[in-house]
């Protein structure tokens, strides 16, 4: 008879495995009190209205108040999230979480005016108040509203767009619940033990030497997502829809447009990514011949290509081992850096193993008062996990910084920084552990686990940017998503990208409707961008001196106040241009020469 794993309910979980949410709130209690303050804030800002451009005085009193009230709802939010992301289950926290969420949105649409009551200040007036000492704190925050002024609709229109935000967001909150609670994958058995297979064991199964183990994984979850193909279609489709309503609400020219405006990252950006990656598909055609070599397999399937390309190596690295790895690895950035990170890793910021009803997958959550924490389901036998500890502490620690040396209307970093600061973490982790290899077969290893991870955020990404968009250019034109229409598109995106080497199953297009991150329009294209940057700044501080690390750390240290291209450039990289894109791509086809030696 086999026996059952199991995975432990939040109750059982040790409270050294779970972060410590009382940097936020000591107690559920305080968390009451600061909700409760975010009405009456508001009602004391909505005093304001009508009377911003009376004098700066006036002006600088409504900022300071209006920073207050978000300071105080971004951790009312955060602790709430939190809480329901450990146990998506816990109707206690589906009930904070909801009752902060409301709160935010009625906050938000009694001082709807307040951003355009600000823009229709006399330019002239307004440039030479907040150039005054007082408005420091306020500055550029007021700056990148006037950017957006030609989008800013009328006080009217952006409070129905408030009222609105929070069903705005049903068609992702319903795939989350579908996904993480209510499919059930049931159980494969490994070697006699009936294992269970969820959104976290997923990967783990797909590694499995045995590739009965990874053929039965596959079949069985994309399967399952199969039986809800039309509902997830559905889901995805009102997602886009409501994308394309609010570009056209206000006036963008397209989805993209307005997803990256803000930003003033240019579409070009987006679509110079796209082609560059198409450019260079003969190398990742290589790649995959390559590793059906390495495998040894008759045939390339889907379900094979999270294998590593040796099969002699094992790896068991408890968390601890994993945070002393970051510290070694890290090394280049400081003691400063390594001490406060690895500290945080240990103490604190981390809520650490899969439990039943936990969020899948790992996050970073960072707000400007508290501890910047971070969401793991960390197992000890997969070695990326130690990889998925730098990235969350990478991002960690750019809040850490960002928060630390800028006011709170100043502090926020774009997610297009964002996923510089933890890439690069994830590189010098690489490095550490090939330069400490002993052995061929661990040579090996390390640079196929690098070659994969450069591909799936750089390739793999760059392949789901590119459905979004042709997803949100269909319905722009006139094309309703379906079910087949979305399946067509995304098979064809994988014929293009895995190349002749692969043979797909009948059901491997279910993926893309099972991403969450394409809730989150135009997000994706970020990782691709953002390791292209790491692995040029990663080389520049390695190879480099103090004035490389310090031109880097004033990266870290910008927060919100540059736009994310300008931020980058006073690190060292222009990312307005292809070049940062097509050195990544040159390093990918310099792994793939080395491990085709190797093989």
């Amino acid at each position: 008879m086999s026996t059952q794993k199991t995975i432990p309910n939040r109750s059982d979980v040790p409270a050294s495995d779970k972060w410590d949410l009382t940097s936020l709130f000591k107690t559920d209690d305080d968390w009451e009190k600061a909700l409760a303050s975010i009405e009456p804030l508001a009602a004391e800002i909505a005093q304001f209205k009508g009377k911003l451009g009376s004098s700066k005085e006036t002006l600088l009193k409504a900022l300071t108040k209006y920073s207050e009230l978000w300071q105080t709802a971004e951790i009312v939010e955060n602790y709430a999230s939190l809480q329901h992301n450990a146990d998506e289950g816990d109707q206690s926290a589906v009930n904070k979480e909801g009752r902060a969420q409301m709160a935010v949105v009625k906050a938000s649409s009694e001082l709807s005016f307040f951003d355009s009551e600000i823009t229709a200040i006399d330019d002239g007036i307004l440039q030479n108040w907040i150039s005054t000492p007082e408005f420091a704190d306020y500055k550029i925050y007021i700056q990148k509203l006037l950017h957006l002024k030609p989008y800013i609709l009328s006080e009217k229109e952006e409070r129905i767009l408030a009222l609105q935000s929070e069903s705005s967001e049903t068609a992702y909150k319903t795939f989350s619940i579908l996904e993480n609670l209510e499919l059930d994958f049931g159980t494969i058995d490994v070697d006699g033990v009936a294992t269970p297979l969820t959104q976290t064991t997923w990967s783990q199964f797909l590694k499995n030497p045995d590739r009965n183990v990874r053929k039965a994984a596959y079949e069985r979850f994309y399967g399952v997502f199969e039986k809800h193909e039309n509902t997830l279609a559905s889901l995805y489709a009102g997602s886009v829809n409501q994308d394309i309503f609010e570009t056209r609400a206000r006036g963008y020219n397209s989805a993209l447009e307005h997803a990256l405006y803000s930003n003033k990252v240019p579409v070009e950006v987006y679509k110079n990514l796209i082609d560059t990656v198409h450019k260079n598909f003969d190398t990742l055609h290589r790649y995959y011949r390559v590793f059906q070599k390495a495998l040894g397999t008759p045939d390339l399937r889907h379900y094979d290509v999270y294998m590593p390309f040796t099969k002699d190596i094992t790896t068991h690295t408890t968390y601890n081992e994993a945070v002393e790895i970051c510290r070694n690895a890290l090394a280049p950035l400081g003691k400063d850096y390594t001490d406060i990170l690895c500290d945080g890793l240990k103490n604190g910021w981390v809520d650490r193993y899969e439990n039943k009803g936990k969020r899948s997958g790992a996050f970073s959550s960072g707000c400007f008062t508290g501890y910047p924490y971070i969401l793991l389901n960390y197992k000890e036998d997969v070695i990326r996990d130690v990889f998925t500890m730098a990235h969350e502490g990478g991002h960690s620690m750019h809040s850490w910084y960002s928060s630390h040396n800028n006011p709170f209307m100043h502090y926020n970093y774009t997610i297009f920084e964002a996923e510089v600061a933890s890439t690069f973490n994830e590189e010098l982790v690489f490095q550490y552990l090939l330069k400490n290899a002993k052995t061929k077969e661990e040579k090996i290893y390390y640079l196929s686990m690098r070659a994969g991870d450069i591909l799936a955020t750089l390739h793999r990404q760059t392949m789901f940017a590119e459905y979004e968009l042709k997803a949100h250019e269909l319905v722009e034109s006139g094309t309703p998503l379906s079910a087949e229409v979305l399946r067509g598109i995304y098979k064809d995106l994988l014929t293009q990208y895995f190349g002749p080497a692969m043979t797909f199953e009948e059901n491997s297009d279910m993926e893309g409707l099972r991403i969450p991150h394409f809730y989150s329009a135009f997000y994706v294209y970020k990782y691709a961008t953002g390791i292209s940057a790491a692995m040029a700044l990663a080389d520049r501080v390695t190879n480099g001196g103090d004035k490389e690390r310090e031109d880097y750390f004033k990266f870290l240290k910008s927060g919100g106040s540059r736009y994310p291209i300008e931020s980058l450039k006073v690190a060292g990289v222009d990312m307005s241009k292809t070049e940062p894109i097509q050195k990544a791509l040159d390093k990918f086809a310099e792994i793939v020469d080395e491990l085709e030696k190797l093989v």
